[in-house]
């Protein structure tokens, strides 16, 4: 996703993105020290919505991938907003998969302390990986000058989304 906003808006702004998917994280991999994560062990069903939720907004960005179109400059086609991004952590099945994951190795800690560790590790870690995916896909916008090979890449970019909302459920 970072990749794909920062071919199509640049870096800059590609930014509250960024920023917003290191904040979700963060404040997901933090709850789940508080008892979230079990509490989502306890209910598959939580954990089934949870999934739904995140293949529907997988495939409705792949959709707007799809049908980009370098030239359309219009609210309509803008990167997610820092809201948009944290809101969608929440509801990303992966993070929640790490994180409840990661709580084996702060276990023998309080429940505030694990909070803490976690959030601020998954929080740090995942700003350089957003860092780097947005500059990559930022410096693949300069080989994607042409309208032809930018339909071609975003509709590969796309179809890779809608592969992961399948991997959602697996």
């Amino acid at each position: 996703m970072l990749t794909a906003s920062g071919a199509r808006f640049g870096f800059k702004r590609t930014l509250p993105h960024i920023l917003g998917v290191a904040v979700g994280v963060g404040i997901t991999s933090a709850i789940t020290g508080y008892g979230i994560g079990a509490l989502l062990t306890a209910q598959p069903t939580l954990t089934t919505i949870l999934k739904i939720g995140a293949s529907l907004w997988i495939l409705w960005m792949a959709y707007g991938l799809w049908n980009a179109d370098p030239a359309k400059t219009s609210n309509a086609h803008r990167p997610f907003t820092f809201i948009e991004a944290v809101l969608f952590q929440w509801i990303n099945p992966k993070v929640w998969a790490v994180a409840l994951s990661a709580t084996v190795y702060v276990a023998t800690l309080s429940a505030v302390e694990q909070a803490v560790i976690l959030g601020l590790t998954f929080s740090t870690l995942n700003l350089g990986v957003c860092l780097f995916w947005t500059t990559a896909g930022t410096l693949l916008a300069y080989l994607l000058t042409n309208p032809v090979a930018w339909r071609v890449f975003m509709r590969i970019m796309a179809l890779a989304l809608v592969g992961f909302s399948v991997l959602v459920f697996l």
